[in-house]
């Protein structure tokens, strides 16, 4: 269910793909606030499981454009598009293991498209600034 504090929610359904090659869909809820706008929250639900996970929606944009030789992400989350451009793989890794995780372009791309509408890549910044000298002057005071 989406949550309405989010100015873009888009649910894409993805794959997760075994080390043996089994697939088990996965259902991931990308959400995206301009309050946080470089930040991306992808909520994975499985049959039996929940992991969320806080993505840079920067790594998002370079990875839908990235290839499998050269993935966008040099730490625990890589994005590439797959040999299918119809595809973009996500690889995550953390403490409890390693996922990868197949997710059909064009809903990635409309979520991506719709939060660029509202806070343009490179202009994150912008929309922070209140935020950011609440946080100076709060630090001065203390």
């Amino acid at each position: 269910m989406a949550d309405s504090s989010y100015d873009v929610v888009e649910v894409v359904a993805m794959q997760l793909i075994g080390s043996d090659a089994t697939v088990i869909p996965v259902s991931a809820e990308l959400s995206f606030r301009t309050s946080d706008p470089y930040t991306v929250r992808a909520v994975f639900t499985g049959a039996h499981t929940m992991s969320t996970w806080l993505l840079g929606r920067e790594l998002l944009v370079q990875g839908v454009h990235a290839v499998a030789d050269a993935p966008a992400g040099s730490g625990d989350v890589q994005v590439w598009r797959d040999d299918d451009p119809d595809y973009t793989l996500v690889s995550l890794s953390g403490v409890e293991g390693s996922a990868l995780l197949a997710a059909p372009t064009e809903p990635l791309l409309r979520f991506l498209a719709a939060t660029q509408a509202l806070v343009p890549v490179g202009n994150e910044s912008d929309k922070m600034e209140g935020e950011i000298t609440a946080l100076i002057a709060a630090l001065l005071t203390a």
